[in-house]
């Protein structure tokens, strides 16, 4: 085994000593026996997999629920029993169909095989470059510690790595560490132990691209060693975790099965007691037993999930998982990542100060398109409302963004506008764009001849451009161009001091890059038309306002400019950066930043307004995440530093420390993967229910463990999409109050079917119970006829209430409590009350059809209690649309399926009394129409008794406020 140590902290590291640490050769890599040994001691350089449920386990795992092993038992008496009265087991036959149902409906949500490493595994580049004794290209898959690789643009790189060498080099980093700008890397640099990853300018991590440069990496860590890897590690390692819906499911099935299983003890004990027929006992414990179970239940959930699936849909959120609907509903907490889900995830230029004037611009992501708001200090008064053409200062600045900038626009068939290149150079030409000043204009008047480009120790980069005479090129930038490009010599700098350019035919240096190393090679400042020597005031204003603007978390860039008569060759200007970079002229200050989401800070309000709290969770800065969160409404000022926490202080905090602070805090900055899961965990152990937002690999471990897991579908990776239980397909955090709102609703409907469907089952129990202790001969509801209520007569009315519309306050109320009782706030009260009145009812009329004087009634008096609570179901389903409201209150049209489903279940009832074929098999008998009006009259009763409660309480309830104002 080798005494390689891996576990280092490479970013510590010189690359020297990294070189030694690894035992490898900077110029040649490895030997073939390192290699041999290596790829022995560590493995392959792929993620590993974890395992996955078989489906078979999953099939089999459905009929371990309670309700259905009570209905198994059931079937296996009900067919024992009918074979032995050689009769037909069309009872038992019915009720295996429904196991059976319910198990392939459950299997069908279930057997979805995780796919999130799958979606990792494909951030892995198939091919790399590296020295083994001279270059090679080899699968990524055969990198080991130590081999030296070369990347360059347009590579992704293949594993994590010590830098040894960087030009240029520009590496996009978003999908691991949440930030939208690239990352500028350098070999040279040393850092502090406790630097964050997103600050590792040093290193290159596995799965993140190669925008722009080259570099030469030393190898440090392969397969699940990597950044990546410990994002794979952390997700086998989270379990998923029961939805609040699931818990009560369970719950209400032990309830109803324990209840069941009593009522039929007792039931069966006290008619033995008084000496009844063991086997009579047993056909009204089995229809006992499945009046309990609502075997409709489940298949009216599944549906009404996957109906809330269908209507989030057309809201632009993509449910993966069903029981995350109703989750919805309970969310306390959405941990939001900064990048791509509340900032637009591009870089957009906001902000411009020249020497005397203030730029507002508005714009959106980089559609050349946009508005600006000018506003000149001239020490007397400010003017504003001022436009383009009327601040020349604003022309030169636009003109410096334009000239010193690789990057292109590009518009899609769709209309929008992305940045080929760079995304700070992308926001740069979109600004310019936005004041109508375009490359193609300007690259004919200043054709660029040479540049220096960008370095880490510079902190700037330069282009060389030929100004053509304005008598060959007339052109609207010509008047501005003409006096930046004016040659200051120190010889006449005095001379000329305050008086107006002339037309110059010189080459025009361009420069951008830190504000503070410009200035200080600023000698000059352009003001209006004129160019005139910097003063130490200048110098101070000027830095007064790079330093606002940073410190509301706004990325600064300075530009410069000057002429030069004439130009060293071309081959050498690199060279001579020190002295082309000299002696410049100011020209002001952009500040860019990834921009807030226009509708998001709307969507926060509504958010706070339903109790739910917004958090932000991100890589990025602590001063640019908190301005950020400040404009949202997150936090109330971006000076909050109370609410802040960084991931420097999280790694020094305990599990109990975090749980102490978490409820206070709005924003997480600079964090990595492990410390969103922490947070995450933290805010469950508090008892919040958490929806957790990200697009990126660092978001998937705390998405799979958030409660709702929330990709975005456009900027997301497929990691993050497959670790999520929801996608936005439009990356609109708004969609997310949509989807919240829609949970409620969801909920609110399951609530309300349940009531309605376990009112009438207690009903059908009382009913069927009392008949042995009434003396009766048979019990009034056969198993078939019991399936039939629950699964027909009681299941339709149920899916049109699962589409009742929501109520308009429903997102003026708190969330859900995700630990009450399906039978919280009422229900389970109600439920009892209702089943009570019902049993009582259909007790009453029972008792009077079996022991009337008619023939007919007495003939008849099954068939009268099966229609009757038929019927009646019909009545409370109509008053369960609301829980205050009467019915005639309430828009008939509002929910037509709930009229329908009432007006046909009615007649498919009317056709197992009227139709031979359907009398046969269900066992019924044709009523004559006063009994069939009876049994519409009492059915009548149980709408007008809800109708009576609903009264009762709103009178009970204005009394209370007449007493309590």
């Amino acid at each position: 085994m080798s005494n390689l140590r891996l576990d280092r902290d490479w970013h510590t590291l010189s690359s020297e000593e990294a070189i030694a640490s690894l035992g490898t050769d900077r110029d040649r890599g490895l030997t073939v026996e390192q290699i041999a040994h290596r790829q022995v001691d560590f493995g392959r350089n792929q993620l590993e997999a974890s395992e996955v449920r078989s489906k078979f386990s999953i099939l089999v795992d459905q009929f371990t629920n309670i309700m259905l092993l009570m209905l198994i038992g059931v079937a296996i008496i009900s067919a024992w029993l009918d074979i032995s009265a050689k009769q037909f087991p069309r009872d038992a036959i019915a009720i295996a169909a429904i196991v059976i149902l319910n198990g392939i409906l459950g299997y069908v949500q279930e057997s979805r095989a995780e796919a999130t490493l799958a979606a990792l595994k494909k951030l892995s580049s198939p091919t790399v470059l590296v020295l083994r004794g001279e270059l090679k290209e080899i699968r990524s898959v055969d990198l080991v510690p130590g081999d030296i690789m070369l990347i360059e643009a347009g590579v992704q790189v293949a594993a994590d790595g010590r830098l040894l060498e960087a030009v240029n080099l520009k590496v996009r980093e978003s999908a691991l560490t949440g930030e939208a700008k690239a990352v500028n890397k350098t070999a040279t640099k040393v850092f502090d132990l406790q630097e964050g990853l997103g600050d590792r300018c040093n290193m290159v991590f596995q799965g993140t691209e190669v925008l722009q440069g080259r570099g030469r990496v030393l190898v440090t860590s392969t397969g699940m060693q990597t950044e990546l890897g410990r994002v794979a590690l952390m997700l086998k390692k989270v379990e998923n975790e029961p939805t609040p819906l699931q818990n009560r499911m369970g719950q209400l099935a032990n309830i109803l099965v324990f209840g069941s299983l009593l009522l039929v003890a007792i039931v069966v004990g006290v008619g033995l007691w008084h000496g009844g027929n063991l086997i009579k006992l047993l056909n009204t414990s089995l229809s006992m037993a499945v009046a309990v179970v609502p075997e409709g239940l489940p298949a009216v959930i599944t549906v009404t999930l996957a109906l809330g699936t269908q209507r989030m849909v057309k809201r632009n959120a993509l449910i993966r998982k069903l029981s995350a609907v109703e989750t919805l509903g309970s969310v306390t907490t959405i941990c939001s990542d900064k990048t791509g889900t509340l900032t637009q995830n591009k870089m957009v230029a906001e902000t411009i100060f020249t020497p005397q004037y203030l730029v507002q611009v508005q714009g959106k992501g980089y559609e050349p398109v946009g508005q600006f708001a000018i506003s000149r200090n001239t020490g007397d008064r400010i003017q504003s409302d001022l436009s383009v053409s009327e601040c020349p200062e604003l022309t030169n600045i636009l003109t410096a963004c334009v000239v010193c900038n690789d990057a292109y626009l590009q518009q899609n068939e769709d209309g929008e506008w992305s940045a080929i290149g760079d995304p700070t150079e992308g926001a740069l030409l979109s600004l310019a764009g936005r004041a109508g000043i375009e490359a193609t204009e300007l690259n004919v008047i200043l054709p660029r001849l040479a540049e220096i480009p960008f370095s880490s120790e510079r902190k700037c980069k330069s282009v060389v451009c030929q100004f053509l005479p304005i008598g060959d090129r007339k052109g609207r930038y010509s008047e501005q161009l003409a006096a930046i490009g004016l040659q200051e010599s120190q010889q006449n700098a005095t001379e000329r001091e305050g008086q107006p350019a002339h037309d110059s035919n010189q080459y025009l240096i361009f420069t951008k890059g830190s504000p503070e190393l410009i200035l200080a090679s600023c000698d000059r400042i352009a003001i209006d038309n004129q160019v005139l020597p910097i003063d130490l005031g200048d110098r101070r204003k000027i830095l007064d306002q790079n330093n606002f603007l940073a410190a509301k978390g706004i990325r600064v860039l300075g530009f410069a400019c000057k002429s030069i008569e004439s130009l060293p060759p071309i081959e050498e200007i690199a060279a001579n950066e020190s002295h082309l970079e000299q002696n410049l002229i100011w020209l002001g200050l952009v500040g860019m930043r990834d921009a807030p989401r226009s509708e998001v800070a709307e969507a926060v309000a509504i958010c706070q307004q339903a109790g739910i709290r917004p958090v932000m969770i991100t890589g990025d800065h602590q001063l640019t995440a908190l301005a950020i969160a400040a404009d949202l409404g997150i936090t109330e000022s971006e000076k909050d530093r109370a609410q802040t926490v960084t991931g420097q202080e999280l790694e020094s905090m305990t599990d109990p420390a975090l749980d102490a602070i978490a409820l206070q805090t709005s924003v997480y900055a600079r964090v990595s993967p492990e410390h969103k899961l922490r947070i995450v965990r933290s805010l469950q152990r508090l008892g919040e229910v958490v929806a957790m937002t990200g697009d990126g690999v660092n978001d998937a471990p705390a998405l799979k463990q958030a409660n709702i897991g929330i990709a975005m579908g456009i900027t997301g990776t497929d990691v993050s999409k497959e670790a999520s239980d929801m996608i936005l397909l439009d990356d609109n955090f708004a969609t997310i109050v949509a989807a919240a709102e829609e949970g409620r609703t969801v909920y609110t409907n399951i609530r309300r079917f349940i009531k309605y469907i376990l009112g009438s089952n207690i009903g059908e129990v009382l009913t069927i119970s009392a008949s042995p202790f009434l003396g009766l001969p048979d019990v009034p509801l056969t198993p078939l006829q019991i399936l039939w209520m629950n699964l027909v007569t009681d299941g339709l009315p149920a899916l049109a209430l699962a589409v009742e519309p929501a109520e308009p306050d429903i997102m003026q109320r708190p969330p859900f409590n995700p630990k009450e009782s399906i039978f919280a706030r009422g229900l389970g009260w109600y439920i009892i009350r209702i089943g009570i009145v019902f049993g009582l009812l259909t007790i009453l009329l029972m008792e009077t059809a079996y022991n009337s004087t008619d023939p007919s009634w007495h003939q008849h008096w099954k068939s009268i209690v099966f229609t009757t609570l038929c019927i009646a179901q019909m009545g409370h389903a109509l008053a369960c649309r609301s829980n205050s409201k009467l019915l005639i209150e309430l828009n008939p049209f509002s929910n037509p399926y709930l009229l329908t489903s009432v007006v046909f279940t009615t007649v498919l009832q009317l056709a197992l009394l009227y139709v031979p074929m359907l009398q046969r098999f269900f066992g019924t008998e044709p009523l004559s129409l006063v009994e069939l009006a009876v049994c519409f009259g009492f059915s009548l009763l149980i709408l007008v008794w809800v109708e009576m409660e609903k009264l009762v309480i709103r009178w009970y309830a204005n009394h209370s406020h007449k007493q309590n104002p």
